[in-house]
């Protein structure tokens, strides 16, 4: 039973949600291949947004699956994931956007730097906002979950807006434009929704202990984001790109074992739901 005041632990992690993933991969898949060879067949233009849509979004909420069906403790509801993931996709690219464009105006250039530290800054704007509703669900797990989902609306609206141009600059190309959806829709976990879940981890923690040795964790995973986003938008080749890729994906795995030993460590007995026995079940 779950104290007065606490939210009870989290349910099972049943075998259904541990391969959700799966499910959605196939069928958003099949769906996206069969409404991109209608596409080619057709030459229909009105069936372009939906085949865009598709292959922008697949990976991404496919992602988010599977990090919710890790035997992490979470706790946060799923109505605010999917929130997150919307807000986080529409805020974020908005405020990006016009602070990317404002810079470029005023300062007639934006390095690497300036790019990734300006949007790893508007992905966290929803997930800091969701500190004050969710102020019971303030732990390293909840904040790693709510910044995968805020980074992959962030990145499937991105995509889109990058398949878009393609589609516009190749003057109709589809395999053009597929390419591109194929692409970063494949490297978008190691992308967006990385830097953003180590990110917004980290914020989590230091909001539930707002100490400072916490919020100098924050800051030091902050600045990890905007370095990787940094080093992935320098990149010139797929071999570079892929292992700024590895290192991502690395350090969000290392900050799901950091989560899930933390709240071993802050109540043992509300990890019982969550079936973690550990630091080594937390990944």
């Amino acid at each position: 039973m779950s104290v007065a005041g606490t939210p009870a632990a989290p349910p099972p992690t049943t075998f259904a949600r541990r391969h959700a993933w799966l499910v959605v991969l196939v069928v958003g898949t099949a769906l996206f291949i069969a409404e991109e060879r209608t596409l080619v067949a057709t030459q229909n233009p009105n069936l372009v947004p939906s085949a865009i849509l598709l292959g922008a979004s697949i990976v991404p909420l496919a992602f988010v699956a599977f990090v919710y069906g890790r035997r992490l403790p979470y706790r946060v509801p799923g109505p605010a994931v999917a929130a997150s993931a919307f807000l986080g996709g529409v805020i974020g690219t908005i405020v990006a956007a016009t602070l990317e464009f404002d810079v470029l105006r005023a300062l007639g250039g934006l390095p690497m730097l300036g790019v990734g530290l300006i949007e790893e800054t508007s992905k966290l704007l929803v997930p800091l906002a969701l500190l004050i509703p969710l102020r019971r669900y303030r732990t390293p797990a909840d904040g790693l979950l709510i910044g995968v989902a805020c980074g992959a609306g962030f990145a499937a609206l991105e995509t889109m807006g990058y398949a878009f141009t393609t589609l516009i600059k190749s003057g109709g190309d589809i395999t053009d434009t597929v390419d591109i959806l194929l692409l970063r829709g494949f490297l978008s976990p190691a992308g967006h929704m990385a830097w953003t879940g180590i990110a917004a981890a980290a914020l989590y923690a230091a909001a539930a202990t707002p100490r400072r040795r916490q919020i100098l964790r924050f800051v030091g995973a902050f600045v990890v984001a905007v370095v990787l986003h940094t080093l992935w938008d320098s990149q010139s080749s797929l071999i570079g790109t892929a292992v700024v890729a590895v290192a991502s994906l690395g350090m969000l795995a290392w900050t799901a074992h950091r989560a899930a030993r933390a709240t071993v460590q802050a109540d043992p007995a509300r990890m019982t739901g969550a079936r973690v026995s550990g630091p080594a079940r937390g990944r």
